[in-house]
């Protein structure tokens, strides 16, 4: 049976990788979604759909019959510190969705997505089930896991736990970071070297392409980190920094990054946006490993190199990315919808 793909969550970022990529390949496409897609071009793909509604999966589900699922569709900022009920459709969501996956047949897998906050900064995990999130998000990606392992699934299923994934489609970086670096104003913090786990977002659709068409014994039941090999920090930003404005990246004492993070904290406080915080500059001076052996060793290195990678998102942002209109529906409760169980 050939594939035919359904993607929940195909509107955000990395969602939109997903879809332009099995797109190129004339997989049969399905986007479940409550936002429409970032790129017109996906319309046809698209059908709005709060995860939630389970009605509403369900009969889409019966119109499409795919036979291959990619979850993706989750609230995946850290904003919410205190009400996980913000980020109920993560877990509940989850939940819902593999209830739906549950009555088809013609399902042969599915990926669930996860995270690399699952595990705080500098824990290794021990196993699969060792967990120590430090977010809301991450925890509500611990139940992510939990109920992907209990739903009693009839499909193969693989849960990814990406890294910090960047790429062209993400407005994170087009709405901070680069507007901030094309002005002259983004400096690091000091020269010491900080290790972080990124992954460019066309390696980790190569990765989920691998994972859906593996040997079932190679991927069922099996949690991989996605994205690339931990890299010293300061070579990412160099990267971007050379394509972006053709020179390496400005350094500056940590202390004084210190002190305009704590001015962006209370800018922040009054809804004043502003390109660093002290939770920016710890992301910033703090390492961050992911162990990504398992991954490279079940499929090998990923194709796009970081020079690569840098090259596609500065393309990406010098045409047309400033017309791309960000999404507002991320907070459940925020929707008035009636939330068929």
């Amino acid at each position: 049976m050939s594939m035919r793909l359904l993607v929940t969550g195909g509107s955000g970022f990395i969602g939109t990788n997903v879809i332009e990529h099995f797109k190129q390949r004339n997989i049969p496409l399905l986007n479940l979604d409550w936002n429409k897609p970032l790129d017109p071009a996906h319309n046809v793909f698209w059908r709005m759909c709060d995860i939630m509604d389970s009605a509403t999966m369900r009969t889409l589900f019966t119109e499409f019959q795919p036979t291959h699922v990619v979850h993706l569709a989750a609230r995946a900022d850290t904003d919410e510190p205190n009400d996980i009920a913000a980020y109920q459709q993560n877990h509940d969501g989850t939940k819902r969705s593999l209830e739906v996956v549950k009555e088809f047949p013609s399902i042969q897998r599915i990926i669930v997505t996860s995270t690399q906050f699952v595990c705080e900064a500098g824990y290794q995990p021990k196993h699969d089930l060792d967990f120590k999130p430090f977010t809301l998000y991450g925890e509500t990606k611990r139940l992510t896991e939990m109920h992907t392992r209990e739903a009693g699934l009839q499909c193969a299923w693989t849960i990814i736990r990406p890294t910090t994934i960047w790429g062209p489609w993400s407005l994170r970086y087009r709405d901070i970071m680069f507007k901030v670096m094309r002005k002259g104003l983004y400096f690091h913090p000091s020269k010491k070297k900080v290790v972080r786990s990124y992954g460019y977002v066309g390696n980790v659709v190569w990765q989920i392409e691998q994972m859906l068409n593996a040997p079932l014994d190679k991927v069922n039941g099996q949690v991989f980190y996605v994205g690339d090999q931990p890299m010293d920090l300061r070579l990412w930003v160099d990267a971007i920094s050379r394509k972006l404005v053709g020179k390496p990246v400005r350094y500056i004492p940590t202390w004084l990054v210190r002190t305009i993070a704590l001015g962006g904290d209370v800018l922040k406080f009054l809804h004043i946006p502003f390109p660093i915080t002290t939770g920016r500059y710890r992301s910033m001076v703090s390492d961050y490993i992911t162990p990504m052996d398992k991954t490279v060793a079940a499929f090998g290195e990923a194709p796009w190199s970081l020079e690569q990678g840098a090259e596609a998102m500065v393309r990406w942002y010098d045409n047309g990315s400033e017309r791309i209109v960000a999404h507002t529906l991320k907070d459940v409760r925020m929707k008035p919808a009636d939330h068929k169980g």
